[in-house]
Parts: C-alpha cells; structure tokens; sequence
C-alpha cells in the first residue's frame, strides 16, 4: 500500500497528498498532471475524488478541508485553499490557493 496521511476515518494516499500541495500552490490540473506524469483527466478524477473523501462540496470547501485536517504546508490557518470553480487564478489575490 502507498504511505499515506490518516486523517480520522480517510487515509490518503501520497499521490492524494501531493495533489493536494500542488493545488495550494497554485497550480491548475494540467500542471499539477505535468509535474505527476499523469493525464489532465486523471487529475481531474483524483480532485473530485477528494473533494469526495474530504467531504467537500467544490474545491473551495477542499482547500478549507484540508487546512482544517492539517494537510498543507505549514498548516497555515485562512492562508489558502480559495478557487475559482472556473479554473482560473486565485480569489482574492492570494497566491496559495488550489483551482482548477
């Protein structure tokens, strides 16, 4: 099995993680499926699939989710995790945040 972060009742796996921290960087799928050698479709799974596990309802939610379980860098309280739903660039001029 791939080390992964158990957070309550979820588990997720490093390739999850990594989307993650990805995302709160700033990057989009595409880039984010650059960097993992993956597809920009299977990203796009993986996203919703967490936002699924995470028990977020969009990628906003995501991004305060795993703030909250401690899953990004730093553990940096309301220092990221805003999106666009239409992928475009952070809200509110905040350079760490996951779109899509």
């Amino acid at each position: 099995m791939t080390p992964g972060i158990e957070t309550g009742r979820t588990q997720l796996e490093a390739s999850d993680q990594r989307i993650l921290h990805l995302l709160y960087r700033g990057l989009d799928d595409a880039s984010v499926a650059r960097h993992l050698g993956v597809g920009h479709r299977t990203v796009q799974r993986k996203v919703q699939r967490l936002m699924e596990r995470l028990q977020a309802n969009g990628r906003v939610a995501l991004g305060a989710r795993a703030q909250e379980l401690g899953l990004l860098d730093g553990g940096e309280a309301g220092a990221g995790g805003a999106v666009r739903s239409d992928g475009g660039g952070p809200t509110g001029g905040n350079p760490r945040a996951i779109r899509g």
